[in-house]
């Protein structure tokens, strides 16, 4: 894995092979931060990194100047590889070891930006759950965006937040507002 862009660029992140993960692609994370780079300015915006795994998502954030990161998983393997990453690097990532659905219940904080990979072994109903506990204004800025990798045998355009999809190889980002 290698961070694509920002202050970072070319700097390659080897996690360990032991955790429970499945990385974004690059060509998938290439993809998005196009789409992201044309709506956000990184800079001023808050993120919150959902079943964040190895950081891989956070790190390209972080390398593209945005200053305040909150990343979230259940394994303390990630949670670890994630700290030591980020005081390697001197990126603004927090990181907490929660389950997504109590992080959501417990936390009041807003974010401009949530990033949201769950297991794909995740059923269309969770990931709607998922999408529920997220897209409010408890969790969302006023024009906070709400984005969910998932498999493309999942179809989420029925959701009454939902904005777009875009597919990259097998994965698909679908956008979500409050």
């Amino acid at each position: 894995m290698r961070i694509i862009s920002g202050s970072h660029k070319g700097r390659k992140i080897i996690a360990p092979k032991k955790l429970p993960v499945r990385p974004t692609t690059d060509f998938a994370k290439e993809g998005l931060f196009n789409i992201l780079r044309n709506r956000l300015d990184f800079s001023e915006i808050k993120v919150l990194d959902l079943f964040a795994g190895t950081g891989n998502i956070a790190y390209e954030f972080a390398s593209r100047g945005c200053p305040d990161i909150t990343c979230v998983d259940i394994n303390q393997g990630c949670v670890k590889f994630i700290e030591k990453t980020s005081l390697t690097f001197e990126f603004p990532i927090s990181v907490l070891k929660m389950d997504v659905f109590s992080f959501s219940e417990r936390s009041n904080t807003s974010y401009d930006l949530i990033f949201a990979d769950p297991p794909y072994a995740f059923e269309e109903d969770e990931l709607k759950q998922l999408v529920n506990s997220y897209c409010t204004k408890k969790h969302l800025s006023e024009v906070g965006i709400l984005i969910l990798e998932h498999e493309k045998q999942k179809d989420l355009s029925n959701h009454p937040n939902f904005l777009e999809s875009r597919r990259y190889g097998g994965s698909i980002f679908s956008f979500f507002s409050n």
